[in-house]
Formats: C-alpha cells, structure tokens, sequence
C-alpha cells in the first residue's frame, strides 16, 4: 500500500495526499450484500438534533459484513477486494464452496483466489479465522471478538491490530492497539493477520469540501461561544478561554471518566498508556 501527493495545481490539491488504491481490485460491489442506508443528520426519533456537526455527506450503501466467521470449516476463495465508504479498511468479498458470497474486513497482504477458511483445526495463516485457544503466542491477530459469538468488536480499523501474548487457564492475554493488556475468554473468534489499508493514517484530505462528503459539517470552537452555550466562552477580545472542559463541564484533558468499579475492570491486566 502507498499513498501519492498531488500536484498543486488547484488550492484543493495543494497539500492533499491520497491513497493509490493498489490493492482494490473492481469498483462494484456485491448487489445481494448491500442495502440501502439511512441518514439522520444527527436527529433522534422527535427531530432534536442530539449530535452536532453531522450531516450532509456523499449517497452510500451499506455492505453487510460477516464479523462472526461463523461458517466453520467450508474453504472460501477470494474474489475481489473493495473499498468501503463505511469505514476506513477494506473489504474482501469470499465465495464459499457451496456458492454463498460473504465480505469480511480484508487482512493486509491479501491476494484475489487466495484460500481462506475458519474453524477449530485450520493453519494461521492471514485471513484465517481461529478461536483463541488454537492460535499460536505472539501471533498478531485482528477482528477479535469480546464474547463468543457476539463477532468481532476489537481492531477493525484500517491498519490496526492485537497480539496474542498468552493464555491463562480460560482467559488468553491479547494487547490491544491502545497499548492496553486485556483478558478475553478462549472461546472467542480472532483472524489472523493485521487490517488493510494501513496507509490510512498518511492521506490529507486537502480542503474542507472533503469533510463534508463524508457527513461532518463545520465545527464552532468552544472560545468564540458565548457564556450561555459553553464553559470556555465569553471574555473581552480574543480570551483563551480557561481550563479545557466539555460542553457540560467536565475536564477535557486528563481528567479520568472510567469509573472505579467498573465491571470490566478485573479484566483489564495493564492499562493503556
């Protein structure tokens, strides 16, 4: 994967960095694994916009991704990989021996007519999809599930990924992309292999025309507000405005909100830096 700078020949490309996409190999998706999609520009269900500065952004449909892996032991070869407006990796459409056709998030380095599988007794190699308990330590794992059967929750964005660094009894040790060291139940579904896309993290998108194609509208800084709408407003002239702090007061920078006796606290062996 790589990215390319753009020639300054408009304002807009000056400074943008795009993603050359080598990795994409058509630009239609599967029409039985999309459906339409819904946009609240921030509403709720009476109108009130309860999420500020979303809104707009570019027509998309929804690709229906398989998080749960759930087809043990039926081998799949892929046919294409696929850019998703959904989220910043990319997908990879698999077509099952038995003909079905599911998406799952693409592993880095994978390749069209690879062969991938999952289930109990399948080798670890990248697109695979094991239970924790039959991966082998030190593996870097991705899309990793926090219960059984729930499908994947943990490092599935574009060029994250965990480490399996050891198994204690029911628990296997995953360390997480945040740095955090956590215990996760044996059971539970991993695949093999960073997420796609790492280049993500280098493009720039270059003006602000680009922002609202994917749904986020300007954003009013807390400082030019007015006392009434945020705790940071007011003053005479350019005042910087006091201590950092949320819309409803509380401190912005760090100041700890995880609650002491969180339940999911035991589970956590290091946390994160």
């Amino acid at each position: 994967m790589s990215v390319r700078k753009l020639k300054p020949i408009t304002p807009g490309q000056r400074f943008r960095i795009v993603n050359n996409f080598e990795e994409i190999t058509t630009n239609k998706p599967e029409k039985s694994l999309t459906v339409g999609i819904k946009k609240s520009g921030g509403r709720n269900q009476t109108g009130k916009m309860t999420m500020r500065y979303t809104g707009g952004g570019h027509k998309k449909k929804y690709r229906i991704i398989d998080f749960k892996r759930n087809k043990a032991n039926v081998e799949a070869t892929v046919k294409s990989v696929e850019y998703d407006p959904n989220r910043t990796a990319f997908i990879a459409l698999l077509e099952y021996a038995d003909g079905e056709k599911r998406y799952i998030i693409a592993p880095n380095g994978i390749k069209v007519d690879q062969k991938v599988v999952s289930g109990e007794s399948v080798e670890p190699n990248v697109g695979n999809a094991m239970k924790l308990k039959n991966i082998p330590l030190g593996t870097v794992i991705s899309c990793v599930e926090m219960k059984p059967g729930q499908g994947a929750i943990l490092a599935r964005s574009a060029g994250s990924s965990a480490q399996l660094t050891s198994r204690d009894g029911k628990y296997a040790i995953i360390k997480l992309p945040s740095g955090e060291s956590r215990m996760i139940l044996t059971e539970c579904m991993a695949m093999i292999g960073s997420v796609s896309n790492s280049d993500h993290q280098l493009t720039v998108s270059g003006k602000a025309g680009r922002s609202r194609w994917l749904g986020r509208r300007p954003r009013t800084r807390a400082v030019v507000m007015n006392p009434v709408d945020h705790p940071m407003g007011g003053g005479e002239g350019r005042s910087s405005g006091g201590h950092p702090r949320s819309r409803n007061g509380k401190p912005a920078k760090g100041y700890k909100t995880r609650k002491k006796n969180k339940v999911s606290n035991r589970y956590i062996v290091s946390k994160r830096k």
